[in-house]
């Protein structure tokens, strides 16, 4: 079977070194790719997912047999139905059900309806009516973009003036774009610790994938400004067994079976960004695709083949996967290297070495995401989030060690990136074990204790 992924990041380079590795894989496309997706045997389309007829005559061409689209931009434009309406494969939710990240005010309103627990929050399309509300809290608050903005649209203020100061940014100087400021959320402020749950999602079936930890802020001690993602381990020890039939039950099937209620029923990837609160758990967002970095560490994991797992949700048939799944026993851990000046302004062009070597450790990957191939055949930087380097090991820390030995080996100017990715799950302080959350309050669970996750 030939397959086209789409986009150009680390995950997508995930996805086509993982699908490449599917006995049924005949010829993998990547569009546009990147140097990292090349070198994987994959044959990079300079093509863009806003070129649909060009993307429609290439499918038919080639005679892609599956579409496997990554970033959440194309998901919301549609690209998703175009290809399914001229007769191809998808894997990736239509544009309606793409809203659940392409619209934070559509998402908050979704957990409104199906009782999923999340913080208490305001929509506002106007930033008098927002200040206003913000000069009214005696808490500090979160300020999201509606849009998509990369991952960067949403502001932790630690006080109103922060708060007063993000107002300004998203709707008055239109920093993340005129159409991702025009409406805002102000939430509450959570405080606890962070999981990425991702689950495959098609038709009645749930499959939740094992629960990472992202660190989206810049800098060592989560400090510093939001970005894409700067490195994530796999699996999160705080997601006890428990903890993760609760996700299920309460957030995962509710809002499954809302979507497919109002008749735009969701198929792909869904990830739900979770707190762990010591009031119980809560939703802080929801995306529809594979998370990035999420992606590599749990690639790195998985020996189900994916072909097999992607084709399942694309033809409805995921069922046949329950419990079927197999994963490595053994935590990764993915370090992401920056280009100088991300999530801010960077420079492009800079020569990267050191990978194939980086490469060389046992149990390490290293996935291209911000990268390509110059005129004089060098790899160089191509974008503010650069390299993921993954690896394995036999325990989280060993996973940690071997990743940062690797990160050591590689070179750009301007490379930074965090010391302590994993360290949350490493405390220096003994843990006995993973505190769980108390219980939801009882107007947010569900019956049926632990029945199959059926929407």
């Amino acid at each position: 079977m030939n397959l086209l992924v789409i986009g150009k990041g680390g995950r997508e380079h995930a996805l086509v070194w993982k699908l490449r590795q599917s006995p049924r894989a005949g010829k993998v496309f990547c569009a546009p790719g990147n140097a990292g997706t090349a070198a994987e045997g994959a044959t990079n389309v300079a093509i863009d997912h806003t070129e649909t007829d060009k993307l429609n005559r290439f499918c038919a061409r080639e005679q892609i047999g599956l579409v496997v689209i990554g970033p959440e931009d194309p998901l919301a434009a549609g690209l998703a139905d175009y290809l399914r309406d001229k007769g191809f494969r998808v894997f990736g939710p239509s544009k309606e059900a793409a809203r659940i990240e392409g619209s934070k005010v559509f998402a908050k309103e979704l957990m409104r309806h199906a009782d999923v627990p999340t913080a208490d929050f305001q929509v506002f399309d106007h930033p008098g009516p927002a200040r206003t509300y913000v000069e009214t809290r005696d808490y500090p608050v979160v300020v999201k973009a509606d849009g998509l903005a990369a991952g960067k649209g949403v502001v932790v203020c630690k006080d109103n003036t922060e708060a007063m100061q993000a107002v300004r940014r998203i709707m008055t100087e239109e920093e993340f774009g005129r159409t991702a400021g025009r409406k805002i959320v102000i939430e509450k402020k959570l405080d606890g610790e962070e999981l990425s749950v991702l689950a495959l999602v098609s038709g009645r079936t749930i499959l939740p994938l094992p629960a990472c930890q992202d660190h989206k802020a810049v800098n060592d001690g989560d400090k510093g400004p939001n970005t894409g993602g700067m490195g994530a381990y796999c699996p999160a020890p705080a997601a006890t067994p428990k903890l993760m039939a609760e996700f299920e039950r309460d957030v995962f099937v509710p809002v499954v079976h809302a979507m497919k209620r109002a008749r735009y029923p969701f198929q792909g990837v869904l990830y739900a960004g979770m707190m762990l609160t010591n009031q119980g758990s809560r939703v802080l967002e929801f995306n529809a695709r594979f998370g990035d970095p999420e992606t590599q560490p749990v690639l790195m994991r998985l020996k189900t083949d994916l072909l097999d797992l992607l084709e399942a949700v694309a033809d409805e048939r995921l069922h046949e996967f329950e419990n079927k799944v197999e994963w490595d026993p053994r935590p990764a851990v993915c370090v992401v290297l920056c280009s100088g000046g991300y999530p801010g302004k960077y420079d492009n062009g800079k020569e990267i070495t050191g990978v194939a070597e980086a490469d060389a450790l046992p149990g390490v990957k290293v996935f291209h995401a911000g990268t390509k191939t110059d005129d004089k055949g060098r790899v160089v930087t191509d974008g503010g989030r650069v390299l993921g380097v993954t690896a394995l090991g036999s325990d989280l820390a060993a996973a940690k060690a071997r990743a940062y030995e690797a990160v050591k080996l590689i070179r750009f100017a301007g490379m930074h990136y965090r010391t302590d990715i994993a360290d949350k799950a490493l405390k220096v302080k003994p843990v006995a074990a993973p505190v769980e959350p108390p219980k939801l309050p009882a107007k947010f669970r569900r019956p049926g204790g632990d029945k199959p996750a059926t929407s």
